[in-house]
């Protein structure tokens, strides 16, 4: 029994090192060649100018956006954040939690604003009437987010800003969207719970520390101490640790 405990776990710890570390360490040595900013001061914060096109329409969407995070936790994670637009309206809302101050933001950056001047990527967007009939609903869930005052935020394994994004995006499961697996603290419940089961699937994870989801918009996946790996079926991609999806 003891040999076959030993074998096993020499078997988890393979698993452990090529999923996770390996990934990681080799995503690090790209990220780390490329530089960042060192201070918050000296990066670029401005508009990308991705949502520029759009400034014209008139139809409700409803965006998930995320960029890589300041300085060497670029390595490994991404901060994301909410966009809603109404019906005619010419301007944006912008929803998003951060680690100083009241975390809780409205508008307190551009759009499209580069995040520690990384580039921001679309997660997913829904619009039309569809948009419209849930934009009361992700207002409603961000006002009732329960860390919403100072000394709230953590950085890990949460809540952070993405804890508040795949939040609401639990709450209002008709946007049909999960944040990417690079959106570390995303796994960490809000509501203190161990287990969520509904339209995207089942969770479980403990403190965000450990645990794993299966089924709906995120596949299936395994988080680790915030690092997640896995496999999304419905739009075929390999998720590894730093690198996030690669595929679809």
């Amino acid at each position: 029994m003891l040999r076959a405990l030993l074998k096993s776990t020499k078997y988890l710890s393979l698993v452990f090192v090529f999923l996770f570390l390996l990934p990681l360490g080799v995503h690090a040595a790209v990220f780390w060649s490329k530089g960042w900013e060192k201070s918050w001061r000296s990066a670029d914060w401005s508009s990308s100018g991705i949502l520029s096109e759009s400034a014209s329409t008139t139809e409700p969407t409803i965006s998930v956006y995320a960029a890589r995070t300041g300085r060497w936790k670029g390595i490994f994670a991404v901060h994301s954040w909410i966009l809603v637009k109404d019906r005619n309206s010419q301007s944006w809302d912008r929803y998003e939690v951060v680690g100083w101050g009241t975390p809780i933001r409205k508008n307190a950056y551009a759009p499209d604003a580069r995040w520690y001047g990384n580039e921001p990527m679309l997660v997913g967007s829904v619009t039309g009437e569809l948009a419209e009939t849930l934009i009361p609903k992700v207002r409603a869930s961000v006002d009732r987010y329960p860390h919403g005052a100072r000394g709230d935020y953590h950085i890990w394994p949460g809540p952070n800003s993405n804890t508040f994004v795949a939040t609401v995006l639990r709450e209002v499961p008709e946007l049909g969207l999960s944040l990417p697996p690079t959106a570390v603290g995303k796994d960490y419940f809000a509501d203190g719970g161990w287990f969520s089961i509904g339209r995207d699937g089942v969770k479980f994870s403990a403190n965000g520390i450990f645990g794993f989801s299966l089924g709906g918009t995120e596949g299936f996946e395994i988080n680790i101490l915030g690092l997640v790996a896995g496999f999304d079926w419905q739009h075929p991609a390999l998720k590894l640790p730093g690198f996030g999806r690669i595929g679809a």
